[in-house]
């Protein structure tokens, strides 16, 4: 993250605006869809660090992109980014927008990570079992990495659970490479 001060600071405003208007959800809704842009188009990441192009033209190349796919008061949050040559910080105060209304609605962030694709029935007693040691919501996101071999990771509030065969791969490894079986026999 490049500057997580000025991330937050414009986040919570974005927040506070929205919530007065009663548009959290939507501009909820738009600052996902510019955090999944980011992820899968770096074009438009690059066109919004450019310092060669002009703040005029990135107004009008953003408007073509965000036409009528944004709600009126993030559309305008964009255009005000722009005007203050922040541009370049919307990924991340996006990012950091999904934070602060997490915090707000009490929402968490649950990741599991499997080597193979799970089940929607799996994947909903999962965060039934996650949900049941807490009392907040919990938004579940599954990915999958067929590298684990078998097991999952589970990621939630900062603490990782991995319980995948590359794991214990990795274990076994480390046990060989520091021998401490010869050591014990001496």
């Amino acid at each position: 993250m490049q500057n997580p001060r000025l991330a937050s600071r414009y986040a919570k405003s974005l927040v506070d605006l929205s919530s007065e208007k009663g548009q959290l959800e939507a501009v909820q809704a738009d600052m996902q869809f510019l955090q999944q842009l980011a992820k899968t188009n770096p074009d438009v990441v690059a066109l919004l660090k450019s310092p060669i192009v002009k703040p005029d033209k990135k107004q009008q190349i953003l408007a073509a992109i965000f036409e009528g796919k944004l709600n009126t008061i993030s559309a305008a949050f964009i255009r005000l980014l722009v005007a203050k040559g922040r541009e370049g910080n919307l990924p991340e105060i996006a990012q950091e927008f999904g934070k602060q209304y997490d915090i707000l609605k009490n929402i968490s962030k649950v990741k599991i990570t499997t080597a193979v694709p799970v089940d929607a029935a799996v994947l909903d007693m999962i965060k039934a079992k996650v949900q049941a040691g807490t009392d907040k919501k919990v938004s579940l996101e599954a990915s999958v990495n067929p590298d684990l071999i078998g097991g999952f990771v589970l990621e939630s509030n900062n603490n990782l659970y991995d319980s995948s065969v590359l794991r214990d791969l990795n274990d076994i490894k480390k046990q060989f490479a520091e021998n401490i079986y010869v050591h014990n026999i001496r």
